[in-house]
């Protein structure tokens, strides 16, 4: 079942907190030159990477000077911190369709965890350059990141409530476990770890399965996907 009407709305607050927040001009078209220079710093994060761009480039693409970037973001930094948010905000879109579909709690946090490591992967297979600028923004631990963990929790928390609900899940602490969780995951989630694992070949969606088993099973799903069909919202066989 989708997402109770009072979990949807936290997640998409927080989603929402993350869409804005950039100092400057305020209005509709302010706001709209504001995307259009991330829209550019965008293209420019792709094509040559974040290290190599400057803000003169940027005001050079827009046909505006320096100064009038600096009216709308107020470092450099800022512009960096804004394309790693619309990057990161991909990842939470992602888990969040999945948390408000209809599926089975824990068939949904199985689809979630999934997704996001595919995602985050072909970021790196795909899009190197903005890989790079994640892995730069976990090293530098950017106050973005700590955001986008908190909305993931977030939507951990969510499926595992609306597991304990429906019988899936066997655990006292919902919070605790989301956290749990997401630690579990970290290494199917990091930038750098997953580019480690790529480098060396590893296959890293089997190891996921692994984990994602082990995560069912420590919510107790392992007594969930014994019942017989028809005593439970769904099964998963493990």
């Amino acid at each position: 079942m989708p997402l109770a009407d009072d979990q949807a709305r936290q997640i998409r607050f927080n989603r929402a907190g993350d869409f804005h927040g950039s100092s400057g001009p305020k209005g509709t078209d302010s706001d709209e030159v504001r995307a259009r220079i991330l829209e550019v710093a965008e293209e420019y994060f792709r094509r040559i990477g974040y290290g190599k761009t400057s803000v003169a480039d940027i005001a050079s693409e827009l046909g505006m000077s320096r100064a009038n970037v600096y009216r709308f973001f107020p470092s450099r930094n800022a512009i960096k911190e804004s394309i790693c948010r619309r990057v990161l905000n991909g990842i939470a879109e992602v888990a969040f369709t999945i948390a408000s579909s209809n599926a089975p709690p824990l068939e949904k946090l199985e689809k979630l965890l999934t997704a996001i490591h595919r995602h985050c992967k072909m970021t790196l297979l795909k899009e190197k350059r903005l890989h790079d600028l994640l892995v730069a923004a976990m090293q530098e631990n950017w106050p973005v990141i700590n955001s986008h963990i908190e909305q993931l929790v977030t939507i951990f928390e969510a499926i595992i409530r609306e597991g304990i609900g429906m019988g899936a899940c066997k655990i006292e602490d919902p919070a605790e476990a989301a956290r749990a969780v997401n630690t579990a995951f970290i290494p199917f989630l990091h930038p750098i770890l997953i580019e480690h694992c790529v480098q060396r070949g590893e296959d890293t969606e089997a190891a996921l399965r692994e984990q994602i088993r082990f995560i069912q099973k420590a919510l107790g799903q392992s007594d969930y996907a014994r019942r017989p069909a028809g005593c439970g919202p769904g099964r998963l066989t493990i």
